[in-house]
């Protein structure tokens, strides 16, 4: 008998099953498969997100990968560009974008130094029930052989197909349409820059990490994903010409280090986050589109909740409930605001406004710092606009009619 069963190893379900692990519980944590593995991912992790990696003590260990210190971030749009950093949090304002066989490994080694049983190539076929209540997992770990392993908590980390979350029957809370569709590669020769780009229906972004390396991504409106699929570097290598032309010329002067790789099915949802005996975290509960790069930095985001609601309260029926319900509340009320956000740059089509926004916070460097911060999370999107902005805009918009 486990206290908790995490199903999946990756950003999520690693750090979920370390911190309760270090709760005192006992964990077992299962991966269908093998690390160490690369996986789909835009890499960068935001600030709040390198601020738990710092409280967790792993930052040293994804630093030691010697993914670049990043601590500078550029938009550039309509011929405007703005640079800035995001506020720190938790001190840490420096970010980093290590690759994901690095960093998932990293993680998972820190599970198991805090405890947690640790089962590879062992994939959840189904859940174990009493009644409504989930007690447990079967498992098949290779060679057809099942086994059924109980618990007093299933934690479905298992990514945005989840099997946790289709045998439990998670309904979506919120949904909304497939905004885009991404393309990416890695290219050495580039700046170690975080580089962000739009020109109407295109959005490109640079991302420097391992071994000097960068990922050059490409986003495309999601009806174009039948035509350019059929050649997606080819697509790619358009889209960076026509949307960051010094960035085409760069990676003409370096070279193409990885294969492509892409996808067209970015979902954007909340599903129920918890039921009894039962949570959902990281894409398993929540996905939206990668082209904020909050994927890393949410997953990191959830796990810390569920762990903080949980506390030392597992083992007692009525107080795992109520953590239950209070993360799942917490997780949408926490998220929602950076899903509706993302949607909007997702929909690679900013309002006419945007030029005059981006006009007015690059008047200064504390405008342009907060306007970063946005985007990584350390300033929340409700409380970005304040009387000075509005008034910069106005005069922008005011010098725009008399040019």
């Amino acid at each position: 008998m486990y206290d908790v069963i995490v199903a999946g190893a990756r950003v999520a379900g690693s750090p979920a099953a370390m911190l309760l692990a270090g709760a005192g519980y006992r964990v077992l944590m299962v991966e269908r498969g093998t690390f160490p593995k690369d996986t789909l991912s835009t890499l960068y992790i935001h600030q709040p997100g390198i601020a738990l990696l710092d409280q967790w003590g792993v930052l040293a260990d994804v630093v030691a990968t010697g993914c670049p210190p990043l601590d500078k971030v550029s938009y550039t749009h309509g011929g405007m560009r703005v640079e800035g950093t995001s506020w720190p949090v938790g001190g840490r304002r420096t970010s980093y974008a290590p690759r994901r066989f690095l960093l998932d490994s990293i993680l998972a080694r820190a599970a198991v130094d805090a405890g947690v049983e640790f089962r590879e190539n062992c994939s959840v076929t189904d859940l174990v029930f009493d009644g409504d209540r989930v007690v447990g997992v079967r498992l098949n770990a290779g060679g057809g052989a099942e086994v059924v392993e109980r618990a007093r908590l299933v934690v479905g980390a298992d990514g945005m197909r989840s099997t946790v979350a289709a045998k439990v029957g998670a309904p979506y809370e919120i949904e909304a349409r497939t905004l885009s569709c991404c393309y990416y590669s890695y290219w050495s020769g580039l700046p170690a820059e975080f580089r962000l780009y739009q020109t109407p229906g295109n959005w490109v972004g640079t991302v420097p990490t391992n071994d000097g390396a960068a990922l050059v991504a490409a986003y495309f409106p999601q009806e174009r994903f039948a035509d350019i699929k059929g050649d997606g570097l080819k697509a790619l290598l358009a889209c960076v010409a026509r949307t960051a032309p010094e960035v085409r010329a760069e990676m003409d002067d370096g070279s193409q280090v990885e294969r492509l790789f892409g996808t067209g099915s970015q979902l954007n949802f909340f599903r129920r986050a918890a039921g009894p005996g039962w949570a959902l975290i990281g894409d398993a509960g929540h996905h939206k589109d990668s082209i904020t790069a909050r994927g890393i930095t949410d997953a990191f985001l959830q796990a810390q909740l569920l762990a903080d609601r949980i506390g030392d309260g597992l083992r007692d029926p009525d107080r795992l409930r109520r953590s239950l319900e209070e993360f799942a509340a917490r997780r949408t009320e926490m998220l929602l605001p950076d899903y509706k956000s993302t949607l909007r740059t997702a929909e690679l089509n900013p309002p006419a406004h945007h030029l005059e926004l981006l006009r007015a916070v690059a008047t200064s460097r504390e405008l342009a710092d907060r306007y970063f911060s946005t985007l990584s999370g350390a300033c929340p999107v409700d409380e970005f606009i304040t009387p000075e902005i509005l008034d910069l805009m106005d005069e922008m918009s005011e010098m725009s009619e008399v040019s």
